[in-house]
């Protein structure tokens, strides 16, 4: 099966509808899928929910998205750095559901490992467990969260062979595993691919049996806050 694709535009061709739920890996500015958000951006796919653990910055990530107004609500751990993230959810145009990043990644998990729901000391006795199941274990109280299911999966890697085996590199191994791992199908943008038996075994963090699609781009590689000391 041909998983190698020319552009993010192509292989995200016959995968967008409006109304769809997408996974996005990314954690702070790093590991974000920029050129397939865009591809988004260019198709118009509106009303789109986004799991992710933040929505990047006003002009890069899921931002531009929200420039556009195409994104409906935001499952997210946290949402600062995005001063029109907050300008939407303050005035009642986005919907926002707040995650722990450990329970997020772990509802993105759960989803691919096919587990509809968990149980979590994180957040009980919180705004979080609102509205939520609580059991008690050994006489401690647990709340019980439900796994993603998405639609659609986007995601950055470092490297990719031609069936799909993945590579991630520092953070962006944070979330992009298990957001890749919990759409239906998972398109990935990578730096560089190689042939089949190129990556040691070893070394891959995520099966290409996860992996529908490949896309094979240059990257922008930006610094979330940049901090320096005057010059002596």
């Amino acid at each position: 099966m041909k998983k190698v694709y020319n552009s993010a535009a192509e292989a995200l061709d016959g995968l967008l509808f409006d109304g769809m739920f997408i996974a996005s890996g990314g954690f702070g500015l790093c590991g974000i899928p920029e050129l397939l958000l865009a591809a988004i951006k260019e198709a118009g796919t509106k009303d789109l929910t986004f799991a992710s653990n933040n929505a990047g910055v006003d002009d890069f990530g899921i931002g531009i998205l929200l420039q556009t107004r195409q994104v409906k609500k935001m499952i997210s751990s946290y949402v600062g750095e995005n001063a029109e993230f907050m300008r939407q959810y303050l005035s009642g145009e986005l919907e926002l559901e707040f995650n722990p990043q450990g329970t997020l990644a772990e509802r993105m998990r759960a989803g691919g490992a096919g587990i509809p729901g968990f149980y979590t000391k994180t957040g009980y006795g919180t705004q979080i467990a609102e509205g939520k199941e609580v059991k008690e274990f050994n006489g401690e109280n647990y709340i019980l969260e439900t796994g993603l299911f998405a639609d659609l999966s986007i995601v950055k890697a470092w490297k990719a062979d031609t069936t799909g085996n993945l590579i991630f590199r520092k953070t962006a191994r944070n979330f992009n595993p298990p957001a890749a791992m919990c759409g239906k199908v998972c398109v990935v943008e990578v730096e560089e691919i190689v042939q089949p038996g190129e990556l040691d075994p070893d070394h891959i963090h995520l099966p290409g049996v996860y992996v529908h699609r490949i896309i094979k781009g240059e990257h922008e590689k930006r610094i979330e806050q940049r901090t320096t000391r005057p010059a002596a």
